[in-house]
């Protein structure tokens, strides 16, 4: 039951950070006047799918990302053309349906030729019907319908090259934005989860015991036990004293005086030697009791995580480019392992890791790199220092070959992720 737990845990965790992020672009694409055609989590084959308004919401098959589809990112793959044979259904005399197979058996519609049509700007229909020419008004919200499929037209001021650059660019940066925010606020949970250091305290509390079969747990101590006196001497908040007692006592049993709930008990504790610290360990973090923090100081420490955390983001890109180790490189293999681990160590672990992978997942989206948030974000802004917009078509190819790259990257990075796990799965390595 706790491994289920585990793995849902998990997976909400990657379920939360790509929603939030799909969110931001759908929220303020929405606040544009832009027409979101499907809001996805995941990619491949649709799992789970429904329609709501406008929008198609989906669950795909493959959970390494999302997106949001916006009218006029992409070309309309239904569209009808001059001398096609279509049908129209008409509602209140405006257009609000076009039939484009089938029409034998459409019933309480107009069939005719399209001598033009403009469903963009003009939203126009004309039509040659029984050897005469007819117009129709087309609704800036019919459905051409065709292959069993419903696509809702969009017009030039329903699409996200009709809007201005400071709109299309506050619906691709609201993706990062979002995480971001996420982060900030899950770091802020964190700590009035866990409350900060008690300076006034006047003893030393176990915070972490350090693996199963460590001394510590083989005695019994457990995370939160307060630290009265070791071999009959009072230890107060000297975490000093009390290291250079258990790296002196290698081998030796060592009297533990400690509360737990209330409740004076003692336990005997033998220190190990540690190979590596060449000293004697029993496996514990000391730390201060904690208090739960203020309003004031729970937004300084959120701003302070952050800054800390995005410094050091920052510093691991930048050692990608210079020192670049593929062993270094975790991908979502790996990346799901350590969730797994943090989450089986409790909500207030996983909720300061889901922040670091929020905040992660920003920074990384705003890098200029083609098909990345950051690269849209870029022509954007050289459209707005030109005074026109970039070609699309080369535009889309850049996005394209980007795209391309980041997928050959994540395979390899996840076969990389595969050798590792099973290096790790046999103890070898």
């Amino acid at each position: 039951m706790q491994m289920i737990q585990i793995v849902f845990m998990s997976a909400l965790v990657f379920f939360v950070i790509i929603t939030i992020h799909e969110w931001g672009h759908f929220f303020f694409a929405k606040r544009a006047g832009i027409l979101v055609r499907e809001f996805a989590i995941g990619f491949g084959p649709k799992l789970l799918s429904y329609k709501r308004g406008e929008t198609r919401y989906t669950l795909r098959l493959i959970p390494v990302g999302g997106f949001v589809r916006m009218a006029g990112e992409d070309p309309e793959v239904i569209e009808a053309k001059p001398g096609q044979t279509i049908a129209v259904g008409l509602k209140d005399g405006v257009v609000d349906r076009i039939y484009l197979d089938r029409l034998g058996e459409r019933t309480n519609v107009v069939r005719g030729e399209v001598v033009t049509i403009d469903l963009e700007r003009a939203l126009e229909i004309v039509l040659e019907v029984d050897g005469a020419r007819e117009t129709f008004k087309v609704h800036p919200k019919a459905h051409i319908i065709a292959r069993g499929q419903e696509t809702q037209i969009a017009p030039i001021d329903r699409q996200f090259g009709g809007k201005t650059v400071g709109q299309r660019a506050m619906a691709i940066f609201a993706g990062p934005l979002m995480n971001i925010l996420l982060a900030f606020v899950l770091f802020m949970a964190y700590v009035q989860m866990v409350g900060l250091p008690d300076t006034n305290a006047d003893r030393l509390i176990v915070s972490r015991v350090i693996g199963d079969d460590v001394p510590a747990a083989k005695a019994g101590l457990k995370p939160g036990d307060a630290i009265i006196r070791i071999n009959g001497e009072t230890i107060g908040t000297d975490s000093d004293k009390m290291l250079r007692m258990i790296g002196e006592s290698v081998g030796k049993p060592m009297t533990w005086e400690i509360e737990r709930d209330g409740r004076l008990m003692t336990i005997e504790v033998t220190p190990e030697y540690d190979e590596e610290s060449k000293t004697g360990k029993v496996g514990i973090m000391p730390a201060y009791p904690s208090r739960r923090a203020t309003a004031l100081e729970t937004v300084e420490f959120g701003l302070n995580a952050m800054k800390n955390m995005t410094l050091s983001i920052l510093t691991g890109f930048r050692m990608l480019v210079t020192d670049f180790d593929p062993d270094n490189v975790a991908g979502i293999l790996r990346t799901a392992q350590v969730t797994g681990q943090i989450a089986a160590r409790g909500i207030e672990q996983l909720t300061s890791w889901t922040a670091i992978l929020s905040l992660y997942l920003g920074i990384f989206n705003l890098l200029p790199i083609p098909a990345l948030d950051g690269s849209r974000l870029l022509f954007l802004g050289l459209e707005a220092l030109r005074g026109r917009p970039i070609d699309p078509n080369r535009e889309s190819m850049v996005h394209f070959i980007g795209f391309a790259m980041l997928m050959l990257i994540m395979l390899a990075v996840t076969y990389n992720d595969i050798l590792y796990l099973i290096r790790d799965g046999d103890g070898s390595g």
